[in-house]
């Protein structure tokens, strides 16, 4: 989920830690946990400081360790520690588990993106993307907005309040995903351009009732497309390179992060001059006509890499980032 969501989700959780009779009854616990839970919701995307170190580092780690098996426990340690330092006598089993509750479900709910996690590290580093709710839903921020702003007017204790909230989002996410299933099960029947191999990837947007398609053929190709009403609509079609100068540009650092972490990468080829520009790009992410994540890697004729760039970029600005004119 976006920022601003792990945000609200943090306060809401220290609402629904109201239930709990030892927060409920002291003041004093029920800031420390808030402001654990807070900090817990936020604290797996501190590894977006590794853009420090370059869009690379940042693509190929962001929501990687610090959303892995072990770092749910290592973040909940570090805050619940802080705490324990900053409010003395906390009942700390109390707090924690509210703490842990926080990081564990930002980790939780990040699974349903499309750009999802890898959460079952060190088991797998494979990345688990559900494609069930969008990266900011607006029902889900929304009702927490509205959550938080009655409890801060005391129109109903929180008690009573949040525990409602998240039965409503629990019937919420299973209604996604139950949509997102049968949705994306009857694609292929749906489909009158339907060949024999095509696979098919349903991906939600800000809107409840429209999707996007992203159909692999089984020659390496992509279509792409939108679902709105239940209708099919075909809006694009990209077809992978294959060169030399593709295989080569998958050795190079900047490359071998983009490929590492998606698995619909497609390579398209032009031939310079001076050399070749090879450029990956995510087909998932289509934004007016034109896809802006992407690794781009130049390569004179003997192959060996000039420049490079990896990121979201537009047309235009990928320009000015690139020595475009080659060696």
């Amino acid at each position: 989920m976006d920022t601003g969501t792990h945000l609200v989700i943090g306060l809401g959780l220290a609402g629904l830690a109201y239930v709990d009779p030892v927060v409920a009854a002291d003041p004093m616990v029920s800031t420390a946990v808030l402001i654990g839970t807070v900090a817990g919701s936020q604290a797996p995307d501190a590894d977006t400081l590794l853009r420090l170190k370059g869009n690379a580092a940042y693509i190929k780690n962001h929501r990687g360790l610090s959303h892995s098996l072990p770092a749910l426990v290592l973040w909940t340690a570090l805050i619940s520690g802080i705490l324990w330092l900053v409010f003395p006598a906390l009942p700390m089993w109390h707090v924690t588990m509210w703490v842990f509750i926080a990081v564990a479900f930002h980790v939780f709910t990040d699974l349903f993106n499309a750009y999802g996690t890898q959460a079952l590290r060190p088991i797998s580093e494979r990345w688990v993307s559900w494609n069930i709710i969008h990266i900011f839903d607006p029902v889900i921020f929304s009702s927490h907005v509205l959550a938080i702003f009655i409890w801060s007017v005391h129109l109903m204790r929180p008690e009573i309040l949040f525990p409602i909230l998240y039965a409503f989002l629990a019937l919420y996410y299973i209604w996604r995903s139950w949509t997102h299933y049968r949705l994306e099960s009857g694609l292929r029947q749906q489909d009158s351009t339907y060949e024999p191999g095509d696979r098919y990837t349903l991906i939600p947007t800000v809107h409840l009732h429209q999707w996007q398609i992203v159909k692999r053929k089984q020659d390496g190709s992509f279509q792409l497309g939108e679902l709105k009403n239940r209708k099919i609509n075909w809006i694009d079609r990209v077809s992978c390179a294959v060169h030399p100068a593709v295989e080569a540009s998958k050795t190079h650092p900047n490359v071998a992060c983009f490929l590492y972490f998606t698995s619909y990468a497609c390579a398209e080829l032009k031939e310079h001059a001076w050399g070749y520009e090879v450029r990956w790009a995510d087909v998932r992410y289509r934004h007016r006509k034109q896809y802006p994540f992407v690794a781009v890697l130049l390569l004179d004729k003997k192959l060996n890499p000039i420049d490079s760039y990896v990121g979201w970029v537009s047309e235009s600005r990928l320009e000015k980032k690139l020595r475009m004119g080659g060696a």
